[in-house]
């Protein structure tokens, strides 16, 4: 019987796990990096253990400091998690060598579903249908039996590392060394699978339990199809308009599947479903096999806490139910909550969330708090918003709402663009495939910026407090004569505007610094509540609420889910504002500088590369902003940059064009 837990991961799945286990009366051990002394995790368990530096390699993903940990302080089981090394089979046997119960499939299972060509054979042993596939021999594929467009992806490991779509057969050279290159880095090989893309289709996966005395069920199923560059955005249980023959199909197929390889604990056996409702096709995508990121959903619809539930299957516990037993109710969401820049390529943040306060109207697994510095070093999910209702439509509602209440102030994160995804028509009327955010990158953008502004003009001018007289107020009351506006200025949208801020209502200016063309504009405006963190404030007959942060330098206002950043031009010196030369080149995100191509005095035209940096696993190519000659590298390859420094610049125009 376990008695004490090791958790060998962090964040919100390290605070869950932790739930979990001490729900059941267990004891549990934390581990924890130099970045990680203080975290949330850190604080929840019974004691906890350093086990190396910040990286990750030296630290979470290593198995000899685990479990070292695990010796220091008498665990006799470990949990992965997800990701790290939850789905490394060298994890999973070491565990278990050493004398100690592992909280996941045998590593001997996780060998063989972890590897995509070779889950496919097992795949096809068991019925399932699978997508066609064409071979590969070194740089030459025969895709004459499948066609064109293709999928090339790592055949080692998941989460969309590795994976490339081709549609053209000259673009197949470079896609393959690409992926290549990725798989080798994420996985530490670079076997790859070929197979047809099949497009327009839906993500749908279905969970599975087994235990160690035969019994297998599946707890139906969740459709991912929300993705941006196949990476999961939002996730719902049950799929929708799915008929009840490829339901059918795709429940009987996991458990045949799971049946057939032998495998024990929770696990996940992803599909992908393409055609018209009635007349679908589903093809075995990959399994699993671990606990993954979305099994709130399921928990929601089911009533059941997968994680107690991996601990007893750990402890050779049976499943305490049988598959006629399990019933679905209602429809549940869950949206990832990413220090990302969604509006600008999904770009990876850094930072300190200065202000964090999530939705008290939804399930919230999350290990952020105000105040936290949030790395490149590890993954950028920061938490998950979770909800449920009676139907589709009911659950998405509710999403929406506890969107709304989410604020996330001084980190730039991707809650508006969730916001604005949940609510929009296409989601709604079930429009959303997995390549549909990528082939309309600007379907969602910010919205609201107006009445932002307004939000956050009136609480700059109300902040201005100094005492408790009407002098030391910023209402503009007067000794003699009518109330005097408090004028504010910010900037919206790149430009000057004015505010002048009376005690029940406030006037944009168009005229003199107010720069926003077209006629004044005055809203109405009634306070209705506030506190140290959240503004409640009617405005032409309607309630808004914000969460707004009152800095020295600029506004900072999230409202419907959009974090707006106003900066003020009366808060910094002449010339604060100059904007950075056309021709230079500054890191998007903080990062390692992988290559650098351009050389000082190169000729280079708009668009050329000019080097490739890397954060968080992802690669960006830097590219030359203007024509002209290169008339700085400012960094190596092997460097790390910080957000905003400058790594080139190029001086337009041609000698025999010094323009």
């Amino acid at each position: 019987m376990i008695s004490t837990l090791l958790v060998a991961n962090r964040g919100e799945i390290a605070l869950r796990v932790i739930a979990a286990a001490r729900a059941r009366g267990l004891r549990t051990v934390a581990v924890y990096s130099d970045a990680d002394r203080e975290a949330p995790h850190v604080r929840a368990a019974d004691t906890a253990v350093r086990i190396g530096p910040t990286p990750a390699t030296q630290s979470y993903l290593d198995i000899d400091a685990v479990l070292g940990a695990a010796r220091a302080t008498g665990a006799d089981a470990i949990h992965p998690g997800y990701g790290f090394l939850s789905e490394r089979a060298a994890f999973a046997r070491a565990v278990v060598e050493a004398g100690l119960t592992f909280v996941g499939p045998s590593a001997e299972v996780m060998e063989k579903m972890g590897r995509k060509d070779l889950a496919r054979d097992i795949a096809v042993a068991a019925g399932v249908p699978v997508v066609p596939s064409a071979e590969l021999h070194g740089d030459e594929v025969d895709a004459s039996a499948i066609g064109f467009p293709l999928l090339v992806k790592a055949a080692a490991g998941g989460g969309g590392k590795g994976m490339r779509i081709v549609r053209e057969a000259d673009e197949l050279p470079a896609a393959l060394a690409a992926a290549r290159r990725e798989a080798l880095s994420a996985f530490g090989d670079d076997t790859l699978l070929v197979e047809r893309y099949v497009e327009l289709g839906r993500h749908v996966e279905v969970q599975v339990l087994a235990d160690s005395h035969g019994h297998v069920v599946h707890l139906f199923e969740r459709d991912c199809s929300a993705q941006r560059r196949h990476q999961k955005v939002i996730e719902e249980a049950p799929a929708p308009e799915l008929s009840d023959r490829v339901r059918k199909l795709l429940h009987e197929s996991s458990v045949a599947l799971a049946r057939e390889v032998g495998y024990v604990n929770a696990g996940t056996v992803e599909f992908l479903v393409a055609g018209r409702p009635g007349q679908e096709e589903a093809f075995f995508l990959e399994m699993n096999t671990r606990l993954q990121v979305e099994h709130p959903v399921t928990e929601l619809v089911t009533g059941l806490d997968l994680v107690q539930l991996q601990l007893r299957i750990a402890d050779g516990e049976p499943l305490p139910f049988t598959q006629e037993d399990l019933t679905c109710t209602g429809h549940a969401f869950e949206a990832r909550v990413y220090a990302e820049d969604a509006f600008n390529g999904f770009l990876p943040q850094a930072g300190v969330a200065e202000s964090v306060r999530w939705s008290p109207r939804a399930r919230v697994d999350a290990a952020l708090e105000s105040g936290q510095e949030v790395s490149t070093s590890y993954d950028p999910m920061l938490g998950k918003v979770i909800v449920h209702g009676s139907t589709r439509e009911a659950a998405r509602q509710a999403l929406v709402t506890a969107l709304d209440d989410t604020a996330i102030l001084g980190l730039t994160t991707n809650l508006g663009f969730l916001r604005g995804l949940a609510a929009s028509d296409a989601f709604r009327d079930l429009e959303v495939d997995t390549a549909w955010l990528d082939r309309n990158p600007d379907a969602i953008r910010p919205t609201g910026t107006d009445t932002a502004a307004l939000l956050g003009a009136w609480a700059l001018a109300h902040a201005q407090v100094q005492d408790d007289t009407p002098f030391g107020t910023a209402d503009g009351w007067r000794l003699a004569g009518p109330a005097a506006f408090t004028p504010v200025e910010l900037l919206v949208d790149g430009q000057s505007a004015l505010f002048e801020v009376g005690a029940d209502t406030v006037t944009r200016r168009t005229d003199g610094t107010g720069g926003a063309g077209g006629a004044d504009r005055t809203w109405r405006v009634h306070p209705i509540a506030a506190d140290a963190a959240v503004l409640r404030v009617e405005v032409d007959d309607r309630v808004h609420e914000a969460a707004v942060r009152v800095g020295p330098h600029a506004v900072d206002v999230a409202h419907r889910g959009h974090t707006f950043r106003f900066e003020r031009p009366d808060a910094f010196g002449p010339g604060a504002h100059a904007a950075t030369s056309d021709g230079s080149v500054t890191a998007p995100m903080p990062g390692t500088v992988l290559s650098v191509t351009a050389s000082v005095g190169q000729q280079v035209t708009e668009g050329e590369v000019l080097g490739v940096m890397e954060a968080m696993k992802m690669e960006l190519t830097l590219k030359a902003p203007v024509t002209g000659t290169v008339a700085r590298v400012g960094a190596a390859a092997g460097d790390q940059v910080a957000l905003g420094a400058t790594l080139f610049v190029v001086d337009p125009g041609t000698p025999d064009d010094p323009a």
